[in-house]
């Protein structure tokens, strides 16, 4: 099934291509995780109401979902260049698209925002947000330094990416080794305590500091386990003293207003350990069609 029945071809009026990386081999959890989460998602939006909580009627969205990316699960190099070339491929077809990727782990965002930030010929106004519960600034880990767990470095390491345009917000489980790389990077990074002071304080925060930096066009990668566990118990490291599903709604629906969203993605969904009802596979669906509800309205 499609996200939503959306159909699957893209036209001179798609505004959002949806796809699937079904990828989770950089994890650090048991397989299988997050790579059946693509298909797991979609199939959950036939229980969900075809209107947006602020009644718009979702089968008006410009949407196509074309599947997902073939993947080999441990060629890394091979996948790399594949996600790249699905996402060119895509630009080829309509330049204005607003891709939207269901993942997979976080991993599978580095090559997005790679492939998004390559095609854009202005390249100083754009930034990338990330929501996490870690930093995920690890220069190696694991399997090297490819890693669900080195993602924000990854991005950093970008040569148009730096601690002016990447912000990362909802962080509250910071390694010794990740906080010094950040404080030596001058990373930018906004812990969850803050919650305690208001969704309103991150709003403002974020605005500022991409506003700071004079950046109009933004990336947004959401990884499940920003949101609290008690909500979004079905991911591979749930820490607790995450937002709410209301607080993020409220985030992005805000964001969405002062830039132009080029481009997102929902990973770290693992089926697998996720509640009997769905209930974190089901607010992922709702995360992604509402956000993109509200990117529409600002288009």
């Amino acid at each position: 099934m499609n996200f939503f029945n959306f159909g699957k071809e893209i036209n001179e009026d798609t505004r959002f291509v949806i796809f699937g990386v079904p990828w989770d081999y950089l994890t650090s959890t048991d397989l299988p995780n997050s790579s059946t989460s693509p298909e797991t998602i979609r199939n959950l939006t036939d229980d969900i109401g075809y209107t947006t909580e602020m009644g718009f009627s979702i089968p008006n969205l410009q949407v196509a979902d074309i599947g997902d990316v073939e993947i080999e699960p441990t060629d890394v190099e091979g996948n790399l260049k594949i996600i790249g070339s699905f996402l060119k491929d895509i630009y080829i077809q309509n330049d204005n698209i607003i891709p939207v990727m269901i993942g997979g782990d976080h991993f599978c965002t580095y090559p997005i925002v790679k492939a998004v930030g390559d095609q854009l010929k202005t390249k100083e106004d754009f930034g990338v947000l990330v929501f996490d519960s870690h930093l995920d600034f690890y220069q190696e880990w694991d399997k090297g330094v490819y890693s669900h767990a080195t993602i924000s470095h990854r991005i950093f390491d970008l040569d148009y990416m730096n601690n002016k345009n990447l912000l990362i917000v909802g962080t509250r489980d910071i390694d010794i080794e990740e906080r010094e790389l950040a404080s030596t990077e001058k990373l930018e990074y906004i812990n969850a305590y803050h919650i305690i002071e208001g969704v309103d304080y991150y709003i403002e925060r974020i605005t500022t500091f991409f506003e700071k930096s004079n950046i109009k066009k933004l990336y947004v990668s959401i990884d499940i386990d920003a949101l609290d566990p008690s909500i979004a118990p079905g991911t591979g490291y749930a820490i607790p003293g995450g937002f709410s599903y209301r607080e993020m709604w409220k985030i992005l629906k805000e964001i969405a207003v002062k830039f132009n969203i080029i481009g997102f993605d929902l990973v770290e969904v693992a089926p697998n350990l996720d509640l009997k009802n769905n209930v974190t596979c089901i607010l992922a669906a709702k995360l992604i069609v509402e956000f993109m509800s509200f990117i529409n309205s600002n288009i």
